[in-house]
């Protein structure tokens, strides 16, 4: 496929390097002359200088073209937002836009997406922050994915051995709607559970739930503990806001170090349920002051690489439980391990991944492996012919050996019920039987 990437910084570069070395013809539009050498001397791909938002630019560098693909992913949103709305003003096929602020992303106000005509919009920091808030939402558990931008979790984890659902069939327990027993992994075997299987303590399942009530569903499986978790988040970036308002529980005690007094003013306004704290949590006395040793979660999510990774070092050695710490720089997540830090996120590696998955033109991808040759997990854009549409999915034979966990349906995604339907253009993430692709195709018209 022929992709344009409007912008040559870390983003750019990283998604040009990636989607060329998957066969990719990538020509890179940027502004800046220095950016673009850089790029020609490490990378095999076109470059172009010029105006992205320009639609004389954008048909130079092959946008009039139907099947190619658009990633507009500058700095700035408004940029982001006007140069893939001119493309596809101009015909290319599909256009993605990166944002970084939550009022073009949340379609609150206005579903800019849909508005422009844009086919995805993309916000890196939203997705980073939700990941990190599965973490910390459940310590003990093993994320396997999040789907849909964070509104559906699904996670691996043990049953407790005195937790309310020991012992019962899943008829028995009527977990909340929305929350869906996927598999369980009982010993040396994982099997999709149907509804006359009782739940034994030495098991070890895979939950999927909306992010809403997904703690709702767990609690039936593993008892909640009952202290109010500790959670300093270092740095008032839009990333920290985001992972304020995902923790904005009874469960959570936040505070946010933001040295800046204007930002933490802003932050005290929109955060009112958080601890704002106008200081640098890394002066000296600070640490000892607030008493941030004591915290069960420290989170480093400012601007700065090197900041965050010091942060991140001294609190661990100051005795905090959890580490976490964001930084730009992809190279640099391999190292945080090596200081102590427990989770390492670069939203610009997140970036990529969102990029090459809005991309994918297949039909059908396999997302993740529960257990490799036994069951995997699924991504299927449904067809116009399925044979699943129009039925009720208690009616649609995938049963014993597949469950639909999710549907994506007009932007929204969420964990479907036996009465729920598919329709024609509708994405779904089913789990299942490794090796019965052939079945899934004629059911979905994959």
């Amino acid at each position: 496929m022929n992709v344009i990437i409007c912008g040559g910084g870390e983003v750019g570069t990283h998604a040009a390097e990636s989607l060329t070395r998957a066969g990719h013809n990538v020509t890179v539009i940027d502004n800046r002359p220095a950016h673009l050498r850089e790029i020609e001397d490490s990378l095999d791909v076109r470059t172009l200088l010029g105006n992205c938002a320009n639609a004389d630019v954008l048909r130079e560098a092959g946008a009039e073209d139907p099947d190619a693909a658009l990633v507009a992913a500058t700095s700035t949103d408004e940029i982001n937002l006007l140069t893939a709305a001119v493309a596809k003003g101009i015909g290319v096929g599909k256009a993605i836009a990166r944002v970084h602020h939550s009022a073009y992303f949340n379609k609150r106000g206005l579903d800019y997406e849909k508005h422009l005509h844009i086919d995805r919009l993309i916000c890196p920091e939203y997705s980073t922050a939700q990941a990190i808030a599965s973490i910390l939402r459940n310590p003990t558990a093993m994320a396997i994915e999040n789907f849909g931008s964070g509104q559906i979790e699904m996670q691996e984890f043990p049953v407790g051995e005195k937790a309310e659902a020991v012992g019962k069939t899943l008829v028995e327990l009527s977990m909340p709607q929305g929350v869906r027993l996927a598999a369980i992994r009982r010993g040396d075997t994982v099997f999709l559970p149907v509804a006359t299987t009782e739940i034994e303590p030495d098991d070890v399942i895979i939950l999927v739930g909306n992010h809403d009530i997904f703690h709702d569903g767990r609690k039936l499986f593993q008892k909640a503990a009952k202290t109010t978790q500790r959670v300093v988040i270092m740095g008032g970036s839009p990333m920290a806001v985001w992972l304020s308002r995902s923790l904005k529980d009874s469960r959570f005690s936040i505070r946010v170090f933001e040295p800046n007094r204007a930002r933490a003013e802003e932050l005290a306004d929109k955060l009112d349920w958080v601890t704002i704290v106008c200081c640098d949590v890394t002066e000296e006395g600070v640490f000892e002051e607030e008493r941030v040793g004591e915290a069960d979660a420290f989170v480093s999510v400012s601007e700065d690489d090197e900041h965050n990774i010091l942060a991140g070092a001294w609190a661990k050695t100051a005795g905090v439980k959890m580490v976490i710490a964001t930084v730009q720089r992809p190279r640099y997540v391999r190292l945080l391990n090596r200081v102590g830090i427990d989770h390492a996120f670069s939203p610009r590696i997140v970036a990529v991944k969102q990029i090459k998955r809005s991309l994918d033109e297949a039909s059908m991808l396999r997302i993740s492996t529960l257990a490799k040759g036994v069951v995997d997990v699924y991504r299927v854009r449904v067809g116009a012919t399925a044979e699943a549409i129009g039925k009720p999915l208690r009616k649609v034979r995938l049963s014993p050996d597949w469950m639909v966990a999710a549907i994506q349906h007009n932007g929204e995604t969420r964990v479907p019920t036996a009465d729920d339907f598919v329709h024609a253009g509708d994405t779904v993430v089913v789990v299942g039987k490794a090796g019965a692709e052939d079945r899934l195709h004629q059911v979905f018209d994959a």
